[in-house]
């Protein structure tokens, strides 16, 4: 199998990323809404093991909808898959044990980790637009980290409006693309 064609498995079985990145800003929204409403200290717990029910969740969203929620066995893109999931959480250890000594710090320190995990996003789906996904969380991490920590969680927020909408918008293309498959092999 080439590369090209082991792109289109992983856009046709993930649907474009759109469920994860749903699922994903669901997590978030949970996350900044505890901040939000004085259980600040809870929120980067809320978000650790929100993070590890988003491929469970995911899987579970794919089958409800129908067709594969998975790749099959033996897939070539799985390793990398396997591989990307996993900066998440590890990089979320470093994220809580930065919010230990300063808790205005997780949500930037979580935005950057999660932004850069969605950067192999684009050769793994062979979609650069992950990038818009990537890059906007990465930078506003930052910013908001160095310029504003007291205020990091509007970055938590920023992030579940960002991923929200690369869900829908990605979802509504994947129902695009895959109503023109089915009418093109009629």
């Amino acid at each position: 199998m080439d590369i090209s064609a082991a792109q289109t498995d992983i856009r046709r079985v993930y649907r474009r990323g759109s469920v994860g990145q749903i699922v994903t800003a669901l997590m978030w929204a949970a996350s900044a809404a505890a901040a939000s409403s004085g259980l600040a200290g809870i929120a980067p717990f809320v978000l650790f093991v929100g993070g590890m029910l988003i491929f469970p969740l995911t899987t579970l969203g794919l089958g409800l909808l129908g067709g594969p929620s998975a790749l099959p066995a033996g897939h070539p893109m799985s390793a990398l898959a396997f591989q990307t999931a996993m900066q998440v959480p590890l990089g979320f250890l470093v994220a809580l044990t930065l919010a230990a000594f300063d808790a205005d710090l997780f949500f930037p320190a979580a935005m950057v980790l999660v932004g850069a995990h969605y950067l192999p996003f684009v050769f793994l789906y062979g979609m650069r637009s992950f990038l818009l996904l990537a890059i906007p969380m990465i930078v506003t991490g930052v910013a908001v980290g160095l310029l504003f920590p007291s205020s990091s969680v509007i970055g938590a927020w920023f992030t579940v409006v960002l991923l929200a909408s690369f869900g829908v918008k990605e979802f509504t293309r994947d129902r695009r693309v895959s109503a023109h498959q089915r009418v093109a092999t009629r």
